[in-house]
């Protein structure tokens, strides 16, 4: 029974029970789980493929992510924030605000990143998305059109979609978390900036400290000299290199 489950990975407990029948032994499917599971033995879909994480790796060329959070006014109206991330680069696409996202914005939204991406549109071949029922099937039909297949979450597993669960946490710490938001016009504004500063101005641990769309320049052994720019009344700051 072992043997034919580490010979046969994307077989199944029923499979293996099967298979025992038609060699003259008849086992309880049942009991052949029991006994791989004693075993160490992952179910067959977990042992015939990669896992979430080698999947996200090795296809992170390929994979868009998308998510909402929500941003409350100091009037108290809360407002909703739409995102996309490409995981290869890290760049970030800020969609749209809106305090009511309805079927037809969302799947709005979703069109013009298909407009902004233009000619890379090919390039991607995965969105990631959670079970949210702001998200339609006009929605995912944007991207199915163009060859994308959507893939869902697991239920209240946050960590399936991490690269765009941490920029909104980054997003939260550096910027929002730090100012009171007036209304929906203010929000645009302040998300603007801070996409311009996160996509070419941010260093990125994981693109080995440079930017989205800012390369790293070449290193210099002499002094150099240093100007700052701030955004948003001092809250992020841009530094570069004095010509």
């Amino acid at each position: 029974m072992l043997r034919l489950a580490a010979e046969n990975p994307d077989w199944g407990y029923r499979r293996i029970a099967g298979q025992i029948a038609g060699l003259g032994r008849k086992v309880s499917p049942a009991t052949v789980w029991a006994i791989l599971k004693r075993a160490g033995f992952d179910p067959a879909p977990r042992r015939g493929g990669p896992t979430w994480a080698q999947f996200l790796k090795t296809q992170a060329s390929g994979i868009l992510a998308c998510d909402f959070f929500s941003v409350e006014t100091v009037m108290l109206t809360r407002l909703y924030c739409f995102a996309v991330v490409e995981h290869a680069s890290r760049r970030v696409h800020v969609l749209g605000v809106t305090a009511n996202p309805t079927a037809g914005w969302v799947a709005q939204q979703a069109r013009n990143l298909i407009l902004d991406l233009g000619d890379r549109i090919g390039d991607f071949r995965f969105l990631i998305r959670d079970r949210d029922s702001k998200f339609t099937a006009l929605f995912d039909e944007v991207f199915t059109t163009e060859g994308i297949r959507v893939l869902l979450t697991a239920p209240q597993a946050p960590r399936m979609n991490a690269i765009t669960e941490r920029w909104v946490g980054s997003v939260r710490r550096e910027l929002l978390d730090r100012i009171l938001i007036m209304n929906e016009r203010h929000l645009r504004k302040v998300l603007a900036e801070y996409e311009t500063y996160f996509n070419r101005h941010r260093p990125h641990r994981s693109l080995k400290q440079a930017s989205p769309l800012q390369a790293l320049p070449e290193s210099v052994d002499a002094d150099i000299e240093v100007s700052r720019r701030d955004r948003l009344g001092g809250l992020l700051h841009e530094y570069a290199q004095v010509a």
